[in-house]
């Protein structure tokens, strides 16, 4: 019997829990990065655990701008329920504390480790010696060297470089065909196409928080109205 490749993919949903935040459709069309058998094409940039747990994205992406606490990796793994990817430090953080939170990262769990811009390729080849998770390493503009980055030992680049991740993604592309890249996905649907035909694996998306989300919900009940 010949294949039916034009079934539709079924979607089963709960009366409470069809209420939450969906990505953006156009990250789907990212080719997306297999990782320990999984592919993960939509990351989660949050570390609200409440944001987290009603979130459909493949994977979640905790990195803050504080130094790096494992009490907060644990956390945001216990809501997640998929793939994390643990933020290291790199830039306030440095050295052999980093090497050691990315060890204690993967023992909680954690996807892959991320290591901030600042980060000496030392660092980068002294965890990709330590750890057995995926190293990322965070690449802000086009005239970094790339190939120091891969010669240190890092697995997937994270192109952060704000209204000019596109450009940077493409740069990169042209020179490395083959490249794990997770790239940001910037606040609209034209900046999250962008990206992904930039050529990213992956998109971080950067959801709406807790209290923009509380906004139309309370707007609707003063007025009296059901949930919205």
């Amino acid at each position: 019997m010949a294949e039916n490749m034009n079934i539709s993919v079924p979607e089963i949903s709960g009366t409470l829990r069809a209420f939450r935040l969906n990505v953006p459709k156009e990250i789907s069309e990212c080719p997306g990065i297999r990782i320990f058998g999984r592919v993960i094409r939509s990351v989660l940039f949050s570390t609200d655990a409440c944001i987290i747990a009603n979130s459909n994205a493949d994977a979640v992406i905790a990195v803050y701008p504080f130094t790096p606490q494992p009490v907060i990796t644990e956390s945001v793994m216990k809501v997640a329920g998929v793939p994390v990817f643990v933020g290291v430090g790199g830039g306030l953080t440095k050295g052999p504390r980093v090497v050691n939170l990315a060890l204690h990262a993967e023992f909680q769990g954690a996807c892959g480790v991320v290591v901030n811009a600042p980060t000496s390729n030392e660092v980068i080849r002294e965890l990709k010696g330590t750890v057995d998770i995926p190293v990322v390493v965070t690449v802000l503009g086009e005239t970094e060297d790339i190939d120091a980055r891969f010669h240190a030992g890092a697995d997937i680049l994270n192109i952060s470089a704000a209204a000019k991740t596109p450009q940077v993604v493409r740069a990169v592309r042209a020179r490395y065909p083959d490249a794990p890249i997770i790239a940001t996905g910037g606040p609209t649907v034209q900046s999250i196409r962008a990206t992904v035909e930039a050529g990213a694996n992956c998109v971080t998306w950067t959801p709406p928080s807790n209290g923009e989300v509380f906004k139309d919900i309370m707007d609707a009940y003063r007025k009296g109205l059901p949930h919205p």
